[in-house]
């Protein structure tokens, strides 16, 4: 039963079916277990590297799953800072600030109200993986047995971090005096409910003043177990609220976060959603302002005017794997100063690399102001090409259609395409033909992913009808 709920990136089931408060302590067991050692053997001896922070959401099921997973970490030896509930970005910002071993969040992110889980950070808070920790801690966490373990009584405590962490996001805010911004924001009954009060709003600390942007609330109201939508800005019905506000009260830009508000999505005066891969080509031109010639790291599905425009700006575009994992590592290993990705996680080195949909708003909110202009005329010029967006299809044998891809569209064939392998298959026929795409396995299902991009609409059509009966039979989310 418990493997079940380990999945590539974290940890994660239906409540109580799948995930329940035995495995829970069992969790918080082998995650404390996984995390000590690990900061032992990077040999951290400071008294904090005993110490994991823990944090969980607003759903109704977080509060137990938390006890219990503190209870596992305290048995086994671990020390244990509660910080309550937050966003996520905040334990990431919890596990630097404090200097402790790692943390971990009580949440399922995007999920329905039924699901939760655990998203757990090592020193750093570098994400720990299937390959970087989650398979160790699925083994301790099996073999432990709560009737018999000697139980070690780790130290408990509560800590209150909102006024540092309103501090630390608030760095990245900047915004001239004058008349302020409107801005819609649509937190999903999820965490930013609590986190935008708390570092923007009314229940900021007053030493840092106000915010000096005008917030208009939409499903702030997190503590009744439901969704008035789903927690998922991706799915484009989950925008409409915010689309709608945007018009109607005639804001400048418009924000919908997911669960753990940890990413968010963007719409512009128009009520228009702005593709986060144009967001983050908008945001590198002003962090390349701030640190001339840095790397800037994005995700390989993204459009090719952001590897352009970052080249354009001076900076040295850094193509990473899809997911956070990957993401962070590029920041870490490229010295990158921001990165994106079009799950609308954005990375920022002035925030230990990891992501924050508090510090994304934060950014473009400055950047917004600061130009003077709206936010379509900002995205217009970077979305000079056109995209089919991911596209799913359901197929048997996924290894076998890449394969077929590669030498249909590769080196060998007429087309003489560019090919390579980073994550999925992506075939480079831009130059010459006018288009490219990327094609990736599911982790999950029997599923290929196409993003397909071109020059002109009569190339992706063309193309788009020449790839989908190659890759299955679509399916439609």
């Amino acid at each position: 039963m418990l493997g079940r709920v380990f999945k590539a990136y974290d940890i994660r089931g239906t409540f109580p079916d799948l995930l329940n408060e035995t495995m829970a302590w069992q969790i918080g067991f082998g995650a404390s277990r996984f995390l000590l050692a690990d900061a032992a053997a990077a040999g951290e001896s400071t008294p904090m590297m005993k110490n994991i922070v823990v944090g969980r959401d607003m759903r109704v099921s977080s509060p137990a799953l938390s006890k219990r997973l503190i209870e596992g970490i305290r048995d086994q030896g671990g020390n244990v800072v509660d910080i309550g509930m937050c966003d996520t970005s905040m334990i990431y910002f919890a596990v630097n600030h404090l200097d402790c071993a790692g943390g971990i969040m009580v949440t399922a992110s995007h999920n329905p109200p039924n699901y939760n889980g655990f998203k757990i950070s090592k020193r750093k808070a570098k994400p720990v993986g299937e390959a970087t920790g989650l398979a160790d801690i699925r083994k301790h966490a099996a073999m432990v047995d709560k009737t018999t373990v000697v139980k070690q009584a780790g130290r408990y405590e509560e800590r209150d971090l909102w006024l540092a962490y309103a501090k630390h996001v608030r760095g990245f805010l900047d915004l001239p005096a004058g008349k302020p911004l409107k801005v819609v924001i649509d937190a999903s009954n999820g965490m930013a409910g609590t986190m935008i009060p708390r570092v923007f709003g009314k229940l900021a600390p007053k030493e840092l003043g106000p915010a000096r942007f005008e917030i208009i609330e939409l499903n702030f109201e997190n503590t009744k177990g439901v969704f008035e939508h789903e927690p998922n800005p991706l799915v484009a019905a989950n925008m409409k609220m915010t689309q709608d506000a945007v018009l109607q009260h005639k804001a400048h830009v418009g924000f919908c976060y997911d669960g753990d508000a940890d990413r968010c999505m963007a719409v512009d005066e128009k009520g228009r959603i702005i593709g986060c891969d144009l967001l983050t080509s908008l945001l590198a031109k002003h962090f390349l302002a701030k640190h001339p010639g840095a790397s800037i790291a994005y995700d390989l599905r993204s459009s090719k005017a952001v590897e352009e425009d970052i080249r354009k700006a001076g900076g040295s575009p850094v193509r990473g794997r899809v997911g956070h994992v990957f993401m962070k590592a590029a920041l870490a290993d490229h010295g990158c100063v921001f990165g994106g990705e079009l799950s609308g996680h954005f990375y920022f080195q002035g925030n230990f690399n990891a992501d924050s949909g508090a510090i994304a708003m934060s950014t473009l909110l400055t950047v917004l102001a600061k130009s003077g202009k709206p936010l379509s005329e900002l995205v217009k010029p970077i979305a000079r090409y056109h995209q089919s967006g991911e596209v799913n299809f359901q197929v048997d044998d996924k290894d076998a259609v890449l394969r077929e891809l590669k030498e249909a569209y590769g080196p060998n064939s007429p087309l003489k395409g560019e090919v390579d392998e980073l994550d999925g298959v992506t075939i480079d026929c831009f130059k010459g033909h006018g288009w490219w795409a990327n094609i990736r396995k599911s982790n999950t299902e029997p599923l290929l992913r196409l993003n397909l991009e071109a020059k002109d609409k009569e190339t992706l059509d063309r193309i788009f009808g020449a790839l989908s009966p190659r890759l299955g039979k679509r399916v439609d989310h």
